[in-house]
């Protein structure tokens, strides 16, 4: 037979790369399928089944019986034979011989391939098309003229050989160089035989389409071992990728919470320590210390913990979705840890802001009864000084009469003057009480010098008793005084004092707070004020006495002895005095009016802050509303809603300059150290625990958002499921609160099909659908639980068996894997991931560095009810956490 045959020297070729196993050849299809024998042989090499046994005989009945043994047991492979008869085979028809022979390679070498579920050529010519897409020059497109320059050839091998084909260095216009490297590297390391003639494939228009397939398909099934291989590493892959997510999430909410607890163990005790300063300077330096705290430490860190739980709650879905066991935290470290350390410190916060401004009230106050006890010590020590020896002297034994009565009236002015000063006596120990009371610092002191002025008043009183006996002894001697002296001693001594307190209420401290509180001083001053006139004419008239007298001395010639003899108070003193008094009363004014000027500053103040505030907290309320209808509405696709509100967030954000300017108000009313407002009911920290609760809420919601996106792309759920069971969900969630009742749950079923009735079967199928959907028994069932529900119901995942099948054909079969098994066919850093965590293999096939890669499989894809419940409850529990944080 001439070897211009189409196919013929492929066809032989093929046969003979298969009886070669048998340990034959053929040389001529024609002649040595004759008799049917090798015909049978090669249907069982191929097939690997036993046909029935051959007819030795050289009859040509015989011949006959085996060819047709042969093409029924073709026939029972699903072939049709048109045309093929056993005679024409026996007879030695060629073209009858290489259709039934092309029949045998379409069914049992081309017939199985399928990719994409193409038919067997279409499929073929797919997988080539892929293999060979990176490589230049190279567009497979049929199964002829696509293969003649033998870059396609070379391409196929060098894909997965690459150490056998220098690629680079072929060349488009060599086609036959080209076609016989790629046969006789085939040949000679892949146990491809040489199918096809390089010089004839070049030399024809349109190569034979058969013999190319055939030869092709050899290619194929050389390398679907390693196809196979490719396909259970990616599975591997895939599945290593996601659990170094998880643990790399794992370990940053670690790092993340560890940080965070450690910055609340380390800011609580300083909020909560209460040793009081002993100047304002030193309690308001801690004020703003506080208010750098608020304005620049905190705000961070209430994002890391937002942070904190979104991650939280990303790595528990990342876990539902991927069937792994839910994540615990170490202990300690928990959401609930995190938000019981986070409450203690807002409540440490609170108790510190509030004991920071009652103890700068009380330095102030303290500083102001501290100023006012010094003043009146300090005119009343000027005033007793001398006091004590005049009242010790004895001048009354040696004087005449009239000095004797001089010295008793005398003695009562003194009286009169000492009975004046007892007021002044029990302000400064009321005063001295008061700052022993509030905690004074320097109480010793107070205390020591308010002893000593009550200790000389004590004496000063016995003193006067004594005196006044010893004179009271001598007064019936006294018969004559000079009464106008006396008159005026009596009134210039009141009169006297009168002037002293209004000098010292002139020159009283003052603190206020409000508005009313300065316009009362500015009353009693204005009262005051129109007491001068009359005070005038009785000076005048006090005067007129001391006048009076001298002009009586003068006409009767009288020789006055000097001063008064009753008093010490002279004219001058009273006129130096009353001068001073006049000169108090305009400065009086200018400090009032620049109180009242100072109070209606930080009325404005309140006012300002009053304004903002009371536009800002109904807007947080009105934002925090919005946001919980928000996330139980639906608008549109996922990527709708998530877009909303991420434009929503935006607009949250641009609000921030609001919440700024707020702050600067009230940094600067408490500069001014204002301590209520009563325009408004919100205060400072209202304000930002609101902003903190609104950032915090739209930030859970677009992650639940995101969360339903993950759930909806991992789980395969299209968006009209997703729709579908959004807008059931919300149909039975009656009060929006973002939560079903287990009535309104089971209606929801029904409306999706499921048969849930009130029989014995539907309530058996609720309670276990109830058993997945809320574990705990809370009553409620969240919409992430459901939707999870919903995808398990639809979906599959990756199971523990199907990665252990998958590492089997890594290991070729073995119940082990070697490290370099693991190198050759993974990434780098996903096989040193798995060397790292497998144990070494204990069975009887062990060899030194066995890897056991079940065990390490089983617990990577842990996929029990107990797991898959227990996740489903974790991350139940997290969502209803969230939902109700932001309805709440």
């Amino acid at each position: 037979m001439s070897r211009a045959v189409p196919g013929l020297e492929t066809f032989t070729a093929w046969c003979n790369s298969h009886l070669r196993k048998a340990g034959t050849q053929i040389e001529n299809i024609d002649e040595d399928f004759r008799d049917g024998l090798k015909l049978m042989l090669l249907l069982e090499v191929i097939s690997g089944e036993r046909l029935p046994k051959p007819e030795r005989g050289k009859m040509r009945v015989h011949k006959i019986n085996n060819v047709n043994k042969a093409l029924d047991f073709i026939a029972s492979k699903g072939v049709k034979l048109v045309s093929i008869g056993a005679e024409e085979i026996v007879d030695g028809n060629a073209k009858m011989t290489l259709g039934m022979i092309w029949t045998i390679i379409l069914r049992f070498a081309i017939q199985d391939i399928s990719v994409e579920e193409t038919s067997a050529k279409e499929g073929l010519l797919l997988w080539c098309q892929r293999k060979t897409a990176p490589y230049k020059n190279v567009n497979v497109q049929n199964f002829h003229i696509s293969w003649k320059d033998g870059l396609a050839f070379n391409a196929l091998i060098h894909r997965h050989r690459p150490e056998l084909i220098e690629y680079d260095k072929l060349r488009k216009d060599d086609p036959v160089t080209n076609l016989n490297n790629a046969f006789e590297v085939a040949e000679k390391y892949l146990d491809i035989p040489k199918m096809l003639d390089a010089e004839d494939i070049v030399n024809t228009a349109r190569p034979d389409e058969k013999a190319i397939m055939t030869y092709v398909s050899s290619f194929y099934h050389a390398f679907s071992g390693a196809q196979k291989a490719e396909t259970a590493a990616n599975r591997i892959c895939k599945v290593l990728a996601v659990n170094q997510e998880n643990e790399h999430l794992m370990e940053d909410y670690e790092k993340l919470a560890s940080d965070l607890l450690e910055w609340i163990k380390r800011t609580i005790p300083w909020l909560e320590d209460r040793v009081p300063q002993k100047t304002i300077q030193e309690m308001q330096q801690k004020l703003e210390d506080f208010r750098d705290y608020r304005r620049v430490h905190k705000p961070p860190k209430v994002q890391e913990k937002c942070q904190l739980e979104i991650n939280f709650n990303t790595l528990q879905t990342k876990l539902r979705l991927s069937n792994r066991p839910a994540f615990m935290p170490s202990e300690g470290k928990m959401v609930s840890d995190i938000n019981n350390g986070w409450q203690h410190l807002e409540q440490a916060e609170k108790g510190y802001e509030e004991w920071l401004l009652n103890e700068i009230r009380r330095l102030e106050r303290l500083d102001h009864l501290a100023e006012k006890f010094r003043q009146k010590a300090s005119i009343h020590e000027s005033w007793t000084e001398g006091k004590e020896a005049m009242l010790k002297q004895k001048d009354y034994e040696t004087a005449t009469l009239s000095d004797i009565k001089a010295l008793i009236r005398k003695h009562e002015a003194f009286e009169s003057d000492l009975a004046a000063h007892q007021d002044r006596v029990e302000q400064i120990a009321a005063i001295a009480q008061e700052l022993n009371e509030l905690d004074y610092y320097d109480s010793p002191s107070v205390n020591a010098r308010c002893q000593k002025i009550c200790d000389q008043w004590d004496v000063l009183g016995s003193l006067t008793h004594s005196r006044r006996e010893a004179l009271e002894k001598t007064e019936k001697q006294l018969e004559t005084i000079d009464q106008l002296h006396l008159e005026y001693a009596k009134r210039a001594a009141p009169f006297n004092n009168w002037m002293e307190s209004a000098m010292e209420d002139l020159q009283d401290m003052f603190i206020v707070h409000t508005i009313e509180e300065i316009e009362g001083l500015i009353a009693a001053h204005d009262q005051f004020k129109s007491t001068l006139p009359d005070a005038d004419k009785e000076r005048e008239a006090i005067l007129g006495i001391q006048s009076e007298a001298q002009r009586i001395a003068d006409y009767n010639n009288i020789k006055l002895s000097g001063n008064n003899p009753y008093t010490s108070v002279t004219p001058q003193i009273i006129n130096s005095k009353w001068e001073r008094v006049q000169q108090l009363v305009p400065k009086r004014d200018h400090a009032l009016l620049d109180e009242q000027s100072k109070q209606q500053s930080n009325e404005h103040l309140r006012r300002q802050f009053a304004s903002q505030a009371n536009i800002v907290g109904p807007w947080i309320q009105t934002k925090m509303e919005e946001i919980g209808r928000i996330s139980i509405e639906m608008n549109g696709t996922l990527e709708d809603q998530l877009n909303h509100l991420k434009q929503y967030e935006q607009s949250i954000v641009d609000y921030k300059p609001n919440i700024d300017l707020l702050e600067q108000q009230h940094q600067l009313i408490q500069e001014a150290l204002i301590f209520d407002n009563k325009h408004t009911n919100y205060t400072m920290e209202h304000i930002r625990v609101g902003w903190e609760q609104l950032l915090t809420t739209i930030a859970r919601t677009i992650n639940e958002v995101e969360n339903q996106i993950l759930t909806r792309d991992a789980k395969g759920i299209s968006q009209e499921q997703m729709q579908e069971f959004r807008a059931s969900f919300n149909h039975f969630d009656k009060d929006h609160g973002g939560s079903l009742g287990p009535e309104e749950f089971k209606a929801c079923l029904i409306s999706l099909g499921y048969d849930v009735e009130n029989d014995r079967q539907g309530d058996a199928e609720f309670n276990r659908i109830m058993s997945l959907v809320d574990p705990n028994n809370s009553g409620i069932v969240t919409f992430q639980a459901f939707i999870d529900f919903m995808s398990r119901e639809t979906t599959d995942t990756d199971t523990a068996d199907q990665v252990i099948a998958s590492f089997k054909v890594l290991a070729g079969d073995k119940n082990y894997i070697t490290a370099e098994e693991l190198r050759r066919e993974l990434p780098p850093d996903q096989a040193e991931y798995c060397i790292a965590r497998m144990a070494p293999y204990q069975g009887p096939d062990a060899i030194p560095g066995a890897l056991d890669y079940k065990s390490f499989s089983t617990a990577l894809c842990d996929t029990n009810e107990r797991v898959r419940q227990t996740s489903s409850w974790l991350g139940g529990v997290w969502d209803a956490v969230q939902i109700n944080d932001i309805l709440d």
